[in-house]
Order: structure tokens, then sequence, then C-alpha cells
């Protein structure tokens, strides 16, 4: 109850960063920081390009290669405070639920963390506990893609990760990767009572759609056999289209937000070359056939891998013994793990609350949620600790 009551003050705090992609992370970064830095952890910070967000990465236990990783990201979605039954970054509890921004997806995961440093520190530990806490993972994993790189340049070789997303505690081996972009189209503006002496950026924006919608329908006959994904193939969504001045004037511009969650790298490739095809040998010389100065640009906004499930994982095993739940299952939201994966880390999902409540007004973590992931860090620390024992 004790270790509980910790946990819960601490989200309080967490929750109260309002860290939203667009917003800086430091005072929460700062705060676990000092939580850590009292544990006893050694702390490795580093900021991004504008200084205004930063990885942290501390150890508890002795130096050295095999350390266990948990790791959470820091940044959350934004929350419109009217569509809220009270202040999203007040922690209010009620009927065993904590209500806040970020307190499912995923500060309550980091909370549990930060509340077992002491306790970890306390053990003995014969192998390296790690507490890895990133920005700006919700628009592309910016932070942990970053951060995976720093680990291996300063020597440091984890043997697992524990990213605490909310699976309500179910071991999850493997998920779809999720790659974002933004496509571009460069017309040629005009009165809209005559079409043909412009190039409408819409115009061809909608074709480009037409195309992903097609290429989506083409993927569903690439799902691979036995494929344990709901769905079991690479999907493509659009999200978003902008562009036009007013209904006569020909659209000089338009972007294009879309993605796609890729089961295999070579569906993904399959995406990208039809496209670029498609671009080079219809869309554009059409459109510079009236102005050679048209054209279409793909910004990359993040390619996160996905989990690979694969036959032995000892992030799997260890989890699976710790939480009972020997079985991994998969799952089409996309997460930091493959990135830690791609690193050579034997890589698990595995965190309290549900993904249904993520993302949305009214945000919650239930009290026996946050127990249970408490309850599996304990049993952690006490596995760690017997081997320090060599019992």
């Amino acid at each position: 109850m004790e270790k509980l009551a910790r946990t819960r003050e601490i989200l309080g705090q967490l929750v109260g960063f309002p860290t939203e992609s667009s917003e800086s992370n430091l005072e929460l970064i700062a705060y676990a920081a000092d939580l850590l830095s009292d544990a006893g952890a050694t702390l490795s910070l580093s900021r991004d390009e504008s200084g205004a967000k930063a990885n942290l990465f501390a150890t508890i236990g002795p130096p050295g290669d095999g350390g266990i990783v948990l790791s959470g990201h820091t940044d959350v979605v934004p929350a419109d405070p009217s569509e809220w039954s009270s202040d999203p970054y007040v922690l209010s509890e009620r009927n065993g639920r904590l209500y806040g921004r970020g307190s499912c997806d995923m500060k309550g995961f980091i909370a549990a963390a930060l509340a077992m440093a002491p306790h970890f520190a306390e053990a003995g530990l014969a192998r390296p506990l790690h507490v890895a806490l990133t920005y700006d993972e919700e628009i592309g994993c910016l932070g942990a893609r970053a951060l995976v790189k720093e680990i291996a340049n300063a020597g440091i070789r984890p043997s697992v990760a524990i990213i605490g997303e909310p699976t309500e505690m179910r071991v999850i081996e493997g998920h779809k990767g999720c790659f974002e972009y933004t496509t571009e189209f460069s017309g040629l503006e005009g009165h809209g009572s005559h079409p043909g002496k412009g190039v409408n950026a819409i115009e061809y924006a909608a074709r480009y759609i037409s195309q992903l919608l097609d290429l989506g329908d083409r993927l569903k006959k690439r799902a691979p056999a036995g494929s344990r994904f709901d769905p079991p193939w690479t999907t493509v969504q659009v999200g978003k289209m902008s562009g036009g001045t007013a209904r006569n004037v020909i659209a000089g511009s338009c972007s294009v937000e879309w993605e796609m969650r890729p089961v295999t790298l070579d569906d993904a490739n399959f995406v990208k070359n039809d496209l670029g095809e498609y671009v080079e040998t219809v869309l554009l010389p059409a459109m510079r056939a009236v102005s050679p100065a048209c054209g279409i640009t793909t910004h990359v906004i993040g390619e996160v891998e996905g989990l690979q499930v694969v036959e032995e994982s000892e992030a799997r095993d260890i989890v699976g013994e710790l939480t009972g739940h020997r079985h991994g299952d998969v799952v089409p939201f996309g997460t930091e793990a493959g990135l830690f994966q791609s690193a050579g880390i034997s890589s698990i999902i595995c965190g309290p609350g549900s993904i249904a409540q993520a993302h949305k007004p009214d945000e919650y973590l239930a009290l026996e949620q946050l127990a249970a992931c408490l309850e599996m860090l304990d049993k952690l620390r006490l596995k760690l600790a017997t081997n320090a024992k060599g019992t």
C-alpha cells in the first residue's frame, strides 16, 4: 500500500507537467532526474536540436552489460479541457480510477518505475537496472530513435527492454511498424472559370489519395500466411488533407497527411516504390505539361520499425515469469519497442492501463492496474536481488 500511495503521488506530479508533444518536457525530466539521483542512480541526459526536449537514461546497480531497461515516453497528446469532466492536468480519483492526460499513456508506468527506484537501489542488484525516459514518441518516436544510438555510442549494452505502454499488463511480443508522411503538392493558381490554365493541387492530391486507397486494397492480398495481426495485412490511412483558398480559385497548394502500418518492411517498400513510380510517370508529367514549376514532395515524419515476433526472447521469458502471462500477444498500434529491438535488445511491451483509454477525453488509469504494475516490478526487484545472492 505504501508503494502504491507513493506511485500515485508521483503520478500526480507527472500529470501536472503538460508535456504535449508541441511543448517542452524539461521540467518533467528534471523532476524524474531528482528522484532517480536521490535513489543513487547514475544519470545521462541528452537534448534534441531545439534544446527544449530531453531524453533521460538512468542506471541503478552495477555498471556493465546485460541490464534491463524500463522505458517510457514522457510526451502526451493534446487535451481540450472543455471535453473533460475535470482538469486534464490535475490528477483526480473517481471510483478507483485516476483521471488525467497521460495517466494511462504512459505516465502510470513511469511513476511506478520512479517509485520503485529506491527499492531497486537497496536490493543489491547483480545486473544493471536502467530507466529510460524519452521525448516525442507521439510524433514519430524521435527521442527513442536518438536514445538507442546514444546508448550504443556510450558502449552500454542492455539485454532486455520492457516498454510500459498500456497493455492491461498483458505481454505483447509484436506490433506493426508505423510510417508517417506528409506529401505536398505545388500547382498553379488561376481563375476557377478556366481550370485548364492552372494546375489544381487539390485535384492531383485527390489522384494521389486514390492511388493510396488502391494500394490499401492490394496490400490485403499480401497478408503473410498465419499473420496474427488484426487486420492481418499492412494498412494505409489518410488522416488529413488541406489546401486551396476559395471555391472559385484553382488551388495552388495542397498537403496530404497519411500513414501506413506495415507488417513487413517489404510491404513498406512496395508502397513507396509504387507511389514513387506513379508520381514520376503519371502525376508530375501531367502537372508540368502546364507549368514546369509544379512539384510533389513527400516528407518523412517518422518511420518506426515494428516489433518482430521472435522464437527466442529473453524479454518475453522474464516478463512472462513476472506476470504469469507466458504467451505473448500482438497489437496493431505502434511503440518504441521496435527501435530497441533493432538495436539488438530483446524487447517486450507490458504496462498498466488499456489502450482504449488513451488519446481521448477523461483518460484514466485504474488503480488496480497500477498495483499490478508495481507487483510486476517488485517481483523483478526480487528476481534480480535473488540473482545477486547467487541462489
